[in-house]
């Protein structure tokens, strides 16, 4: 079966304005637009040299001092791509032309009222702004949207993420100190990757976790989103499962009433080198037994899926693609998802104890009542 799963480039050459230098530029964005042939015009970094260290591996022939020489040097028709941390995403944007073409690193802020806040800049300045949430284009996602947007696998009922190995939080030493680690920068991935397939959920249930031996916030997360009362969506994460990779486990499933997709998300696996990814599917038909059949699919989240949102982003400012899909007024919402997540989280559930208490209550009257 021929299954399209590789985003379609922009039609036009839209020269790239990178701001920042950090790792996730020189592991997955330049990567990412080598092999798709984008044209990065020029880099700034707070520290220079690592600027310059970029532009020397990945022939980029301008390293700006700062934002505004960024701006003021920058061809007419580039595209900004903000890789800073999201407490100076504000900062930046005001820095930009008004109505200009900008992909922001995910999350949209580190909290809701930041989120909002970005928001707000975005609208006021008229620009054209997107969210780089990728895991949406990664090759085994965009695969499962082609199989399900065709119908083949009937009405879909199930969607799960589960997340079960060792992250090795110490490569991210500015993230590993965030006190709303684990869905504030890692399971947020899947809130919004669910939200693009099955919408706004009703409303969000949620408890995030730490570790009893580690100074991490937190490191495990279950977090089911509420569809109704026939989808079942849940996230499981967790990032603490030290004991060697016999049943680690990181994938995605899909199922419907006419089939079933998982894929597996390899890179997570022994980060950051990874494992192969996997990508099965079951079709049911009828007077058949069930069958899995595997596709091999070309690329992997990093840095293949980086191409998606940066091409989706300039292929909707020439007016190629009709849809911004990481859109800052979509992606709000998957704020607000992750927000509602955390204060499930800190409300706690139905007490238990509560329930108890009618039974002991019960069970008094009932002694009380055999002794009279």
């Amino acid at each position: 079966m021929q299954i399209p799963y590789k985003p379609d480039l922009p039609e036009t050459n839209q020269p790239i304005i990178i701001i920042g230098a950090g790792g996730i530029v020189s592991d997955a964005h330049l990567p990412a637009y080598k092999k798709a042939g984008f044209d990065v015009y020029g880099i700034t970094n707070r520290t220079r040299a690592r600027a310059e260290k970029l532009a020397a591996a990945f022939n980029i022939p301008n390293v700006y001092d700062s934002v505004a020489e960024a701006v003021a040097k920058a061809p007419a028709n580039a595209v900004y791509d903000l890789t800073i941390m999201p407490d100076q995403y504000v900062e930046t944007l005001e820095q930009l032309p008004d109505g200009s073409a900008v992909l922001i690193q995910k999350p949209m802020g580190d909290y809701f009222w930041q989120a909002k806040e970005i928001l707000s800049v975005c609208r006021r300045k008229n620009m054209v702004a997107a969210i780089n949430f990728q895991l949406r284009y990664a090759p085994f996602v965009s695969a499962a949207r082609y199989i399900i947007g065709q119908g083949m696998i009937g009405e879909l009922y199930d969607m799960e993420v589960r997340v079960t190995l060792k992250t090795p939080w110490e490569l991210f030493p500015h993230v590993m100190v965030h006190p709303r680690l684990e869905i504030q920068y890692h399971s947020i991935h899947y809130v919004d990757l669910m939200r693009s397939f099955l919408g706004d959920p009703n409303s969000v249930y949620a408890k995030t976790l730490r570790h009893p031996a580690k100074e991490l916030s937190s490191s495990r997360s279950t977090i089911i989103l509420d569809y109704g009362d026939t989808m079942h969506s849940v996230i499981n994460t967790n990032h603490d499962h030290d004991f060697g990779p016999h049943n680690q486990e990181s994938f995605i499933k899909w199922e419907g009433t006419k089939g079933v997709i998982k894929a597996k998300m390899g890179l997570l696996m022994n980060y950051p080198d990874g494992v192969p990814d996997k990508f099965e599917f079951c079709l049911v038909e009828e007077g058949k037994a069930p069958e899995w059949q595997s596709q091999e699919l070309e690329g992997s989240w990093f840095p293949e899926a980086f191409i998606g949102t940066m091409s989706n982003l300039m292929r909707f400012k020439e007016g190629s693609d009709r849809v911004l899909h990481t859109s800052v007024d979509d992606v709000i919402k998957t704020m607000a998802v992750v927000e509602s997540a955390y204060i499930s989280s800190d409300r706690g559930g139905i007490v238990v104890a509560e329930q108890l208490a009618e039974v002991t209550n019960i069970s008094n009257q009932e002694i009380n009542h055999s002794t009279l």
